[in-house]
């Protein structure tokens, strides 16, 4: 688990971020692919 996953997960459920900006973390290696499919339920396709 990434440092910052448990951060990401309360933001995005308590809609304080989107699924894009949970989608730039991934992109910047904060969180992990298989991480944001734990977030958001879906899985991550790169933009």
């Amino acid at each position: 688990m990434s440092k910052y996953f448990n951060f990401w997960r309360m933001c995005y459920k308590n809609s304080w971020v989107t699924l894009d900006m949970v989608k730039q973390a991934v992109s910047k290696s904060i969180v992990t692919a298989d991480e944001y499919k734990t977030i958001t339920g879906q899985d991550y396709t790169p933009a």
